[in-house]
């Protein structure tokens, strides 16, 4: 089945613009649904109120998919004060940004309360923050509301790839560098960088935070996949398995499950707690053997985005094609056509992918499933119980391989 078209943002161009600098390395959603940022290359990344960009999607069609959307948003954040309403913003951030994240200093999971204690900015509880990475190692850190200047973070020599903020409200920031390692910030400390993460023998690529923020995934070139404990600041494990550079990670809602996508053409789904491959994903046919697998094709996978409810991944490859897969189904549900893309992240709701490219950005509807209760059961036990305190339950072993996505 083919996805169907939602909307798209493109970037402004002049004659004699140059088509290098131009690449969207990276799109992101905040935290509560409210902003939607990507970089339009060069050095201007664009702040826009998600639901602005659902009424203009509405003016041009696909009404049923968006106004949907919009009802929800609308619900979403009607409580909020109307002090912080979004209005669109243009940040120059001096350099060509690679990478893009949000983050807030209120929990994703309200069960988890963080006390924030400003040292230099002194904010309310409900503080939005947009973290840029830079070619030239800085990061950059923005007031979202306001589009100004708070932090600028020197540490990095090298290009910062990704970022990623610790979902549990405390405004830890990670930052992952060519420059080979990973360090640790705390934004409400200034700023201050609390620890640099070394085990890449090469190029980081991409990082990600569990949704209980307790485990970090690094990836990287030489195929590597690291998994931190981001109590003790320690490697936990190395993942073992891709044939190429691995590009991007990220892990389910309920932290059972672990995708990483791949130069090898594949996209793996492990258990990140005993480090086995679960399912694979595969964008060449035949899949190549792993000596071929290691060499330049046209089935790159780009980025990889674990959906809302747990049931869906997105793929982007260098076939020009973006892949919906079910995490119990061998192909795609779902496919679309996009050239040169670069980057993909799922909406707030999971009701919508953006996918970047060349400074623009364009989106789809994503498969609609009502998740069956048993899914949702095991996403609530998976959420508090890792898969070694799963096996020792006096369960039948069905459910126990259920539990554990084996089936």
């Amino acid at each position: 089945a083919r996805s169907r078209t939602v909307g798209e943002l493109l970037a402004p161009t002049s004659p004699f613009d140059k088509k290098c600098g131009r690449e969207n390395w990276t799109v992101a959603f905040a935290p509560d649904g409210s902003y939607f940022a990507w970089s339009q290359g060069h050095r201007i990344v664009k702040l826009v109120p998600w639901s602005q960009c659902l009424n203009n999607f509405l003016l041009h069609g696909t009404k049923n998919v968006a106004n949907s959307i919009s009802v929800r948003l609308s619900r979403q954040n009607s409580d909020s004060s109307q002090k912080n309403k979004p209005c669109e913003h243009i940040i120059d951030c001096g350099d060509i940004v690679w990478s893009l994240a949000f983050g807030s200093s209120v929990p994703e999971k309200q069960s988890r309360c963080v006390n924030i204690e400003w040292h230099r900015f002194k904010f309310g509880q409900d503080q939005l923050l947009l973290a840029t990475g830079l070619n030239n190692g800085r990061i950059k850190i923005w007031d979202v509301y306001t589009g100004k200047l708070l932090l600028n973070l020197m540490d990095h020599t090298e290009v910062v790839r990704d970022l990623t903020f610790a979902p549990d409200g405390s405004l830890i920031l990670v930052s992952a560098s060519r420059d080979k390692t990973l360090r640790v910030w705390d934004l409400k400390d200034d700023g201050n960088m609390m620890k640099v993460l070394r085990g890449h023998q090469n190029w980081v690529y991409g990082c990600a935070f569990s949704p209980d923020s307790s485990i970090l995934c690094s990836v990287g070139a030489s195929k590597a996949v690291f998994l931190w404990d981001m109590d003790k600041y320690s490697m936990i494990r190395k993942l073992e398995g891709h044939h190429n550079d691995v590009v991007a990670c990220e892990f389910s809602p309920d932290g059972a499950l672990l995708a990483t996508a791949s130069y090898d053409t594949r996209v793996y789904v492990w258990d990140p707690h005993i480090g086995v491959i679960l399912m694979e994903f595969g964008h060449l046919f035949p899949p190549p053997t792993p000596i071929f697998a290691g060499g330049a094709n046209d089935r790159w996978v780009r980025s990889v985005s674990f959906s809302h409810d747990g049931l869906h991944i997105a793929s982007l490859a260098d076939d020009k094609m973006v892949r919906f897969w079910r995490i119990d189904e061998e192909y795609p549900v779902q496919v679309a056509p996009l050239n040169n893309g670069l980057c993909c992240t799922f909406s707030t709701d999971g009701s919508v992918l953006a996918a970047g490219q060349d400074g623009s950005v364009y989106f789809w509807a994503t498969p609609k499933q009502v998740s069956s209760l048993q899914h949702l059961c095991r996403m609530a036990i998976r959420r508090v119980m890792p898969t070694s305190l799963v096996k020792n339950l006096p369960i039948p072993s069905k459910m126990v391989e259920f539990l554990c996505y084996q089936i």
